[in-house]
Formats: C-alpha cells, structure tokens, sequence
C-alpha cells in the first residue's frame, strides 16, 4: 500500500537529507579523534578521503544499477550501507575502523547523491514539478551542511560524544528507510535486466565546456574538502575554541550558503553565472586565508559564506551549462566523469594540505593551500570570460 504523491514525495526528500546528515556527522568529531587515538592532522584527512574514495567507487560502479533495479531497492542498500557505517563509528576504536565507516558512509552517499536525484524528480507532484531540482538541491547540501551542525550539538551538549552522535543517526536512518520502503518504484524493472557499470567519457564537442566547468568545480569542492576536514582542527588547534557546535556552524555555514546560492541563481545565465561565481569564490580564498592570519572566527564565517556561495554558483551552473550541450543518452555518463573531477578535488588536494599542515602548522599549510585555490578559480574566472568573449564576437547579434 502506497501513500499519496505528495508525502512519498516528502518521505524521499526527508531520507535524502537524512542520509547525506549522516556523511557529515563526523565532522565535530575530528578534533576528538585526534585526542582519542593520538592522530595528526594528517590522519585525520585520510580519514576523510577514505569518504571520497567509498562515493568515487559508487558512483562508477553502482551509478547507474537503479535503472535495471530499481529505484527504491538501490535507496534501500544505500541506507544500509549508512547504518553499517554509523555501526562501526560506534564500536570504533582503531584507524582502521575509521577509514572502513568513512568508506561504507561515502558508498552511501554515492548511490543517493544520483538515485535520489532521479528519484525526486520522477515523483514529484505535478505542482511542484519546476521545483523538483530546487528541492533536490536543497536536501543534498542542506544534509550535508545539516550533518556537522546537529552533530557539534550533540557533541558539546550532551554526554558521550563519540557514540551518541551515530546512534541519532542510526534512529533517523532507520526512520528513513521507512519512508522509502513506503514511497512507490518509479521505473519499471525489465526481467533478466543486468546493471552495468557507469562508463566514464566527455564527448569532443563539450570538452571545452567540460574544460572550463572542471577548473571552477574542481577549486570549489577542493575548498569543501578543507572546511570539512581541517576547519575542525584549526578552530580547535589555532582559535582555542573548543566548543564544539562552534566548528559545527562553520560548516554548516559553507554548505548553507552553497544550497542557498544554487537555488537562488537557478535561473541565471549559466556561463555568467559561473564567471561571478569564480570571483566570488577567489575572494572567499583571499578572505580565508586572512582568517588564519588573523586567526579570527568572526573573518573565518565570512569566508565560509563567501566560499560556499562561490562553489554552489560554479557547480549548478556549470553542471547546466555541459547538460545543456549533450543528447539525453551522454548525460549520464558525462555527468558522472564531472562528480569524479569533483570527488577527486574534494580529497586529493585535502590530503596534501593534512600533509602540510603537519610539517608547517595549519596556519601556513592553511594560507598556502588558500592561495593555490584561489590561482585555480582565477584560472576559471580568465578561461569562461576569454570564452564568452568569443561568444559575443562570434554571434554580434
């Protein structure tokens, strides 16, 4: 028996801010690990990336399965997949326990970041249909950037910290699950259909677009990795503040200000759109990297919210402006080589900062990796105006 449109619709939205909350619930806990367990900065990236690697390995192999599975029983494996892993942040008391919670968290959120998606969009009530990506958009990073904020709450207000966070998580999946078990299957699953793995192309035609639209996502999501893995420590190691839903909220505040700006732009220009948002995130490096100079929190919001506004403007943009470009049967595997660009930036440039700030301070490797960043968007800047530039000359009109 199936609900009405509207609360199936609901009911999946919930379980995908839901599951994305739960990727981003450790956040808070960084600066305790490295306490707990004796770690450095540098373990604690690792970590993290461990994350990026489970959502790279998602997206490629299992990206595409619930087009001959279905959508709800792929739903349902990825909520699995996040209880497992709040289980294993539970009884975790080694490295090793760590990285396998973080890897089973980011298959997770890989087979929810594209299934949901669909998902929402192919159930969505008729008078909410132009809202649909909106929406989508707005449980994907709203989770996200829910995920440190709830958590920090928990961690610096109430007792046992380590544990508690994942057992509210455990309680809010399993009502997730819920709502997806009662939520319709919106395809129709062939008999003896096989589910393949994604392949990964960027046609010639769009490899310019995919070009410019790469450098951009790529210097944003590189600043997500950093606020995710290393903000934590730096509040706590350089502020001394150790208040917990501080950090937290700094967090919360870069994905928020990124959902915001997605929603709000969406009907923007896309190649303008991505311009400004490059420039727009080049001066939130500029100003990050002032905060750690200053080591000022009050500097270090600004730069949040400068930074999450910059990313979420060049990421929805540019993900219009290389759809716009491909036939309906590319989109999907262009896509997914986008998210891999991404996901790759959102840890691999991580890990080297961890490793710097372990040899020079998070200060120094802070300001270096800000500045490195900033170059990158300002490559993006230079490289979409010299483009619209040939636009305009091209078509005067």
């Amino acid at each position: 028996m199936t609900r009405s449109g509207a609360a199936s619709f609901l009911g999946v939205a919930f379980a995908f801010v839901v599951a994305m909350m739960g990727t981003t619930m450790p956040t808070p806990l960084y600066a305790l690990y490295e306490v707990e367990f004796g770690f450095s900065v540098f373990v604690v990236t690792l970590v993290f990336a461990a994350y990026a690697a489970g959502v790279l390995g998602a997206l490629v192999v299992l990206g595409r399965w619930s087009d001959s599975l279905g959508r709800r029983p792929m739903l349902l494996s990825a909520i699995v997949f996040g209880l497992v892993s709040a289980v294993v942040f539970v009884f975790a008391d080694s490295l090793a326990e760590l990285v396998i919670g973080r890897v089973l968290s980011g298959i997770s959120a890989g087979i929810f970041v594209g299934t949901a998606t669909v998902t929402l969009i192919e159930l969505v009530p008729q008078a909410w249909r132009d809202r649909a990506p909106a929406i989508a958009t707005a449980a994907n990073i709203g989770g996200l950037g829910l995920g440190p904020l709830v958590a920090g709450l928990l961690v610096e207000y109430l007792p046992d910290p380590l544990r508690l966070t994942f057992w509210v998580d455990i309680a809010l999946l399993l009502v997730a699950g819920v709502a997806v078990f009662l939520a319709p299957e919106t395809v129709r699953v062939a008999h003896g259909a096989r589910p393949h793995m994604q392949r990964l192309s960027v046609p010639p035609e769009v490899r310019g677009t995919f070009l410019r639209a790469a450098v951009g996502g790529f210097a944003g999501f590189a600043v997500l990795g950093l606020f995710t893995a290393v903000s934590p420590g730096f509040v706590a190691g350089v502020l001394q503040i150790d208040n917990h839903a501080a950090t937290g909220a700094v967090v919360f505040a870069v994905f928020a200000a990124s959902a915001t700006a997605q929603i709000a732009m969406r009907k923007a220009d896309p190649a303008a759109a991505q311009r400004w948002g490059c420039l727009v995130l080049t001066v939130g490096l500029v100003v990050l990297a002032s905060s750690l100079l200053l080591t000022s929190l009050p500097v270090l919001v600004v730069a949040a919210l400068l930074c999450g506004v910059g990313q979420g403007v060049i990421f929805s943009n540019g993900m219009s402006t290389i759809s716009a470009q491909l036939p309906a049967e590319r989109r999907a595997e262009v896509t997914s080589t986008f998210f891999v660009v991404l996901y790759v930036a959102i840890s691999v440039p991580v890990i080297g900062a961890g490793a710097a700030a372990s040899a020079w301070g998070l200060v120094t490797a802070g300001v270096v990796f800000s500045v490195l960043i900033a170059v990158l968007a300002a490559v993006g800047f230079v490289l979409l105006t010299v483009d619209g530039r040939k636009r305009r000359v091209s078509n005067p009109a």
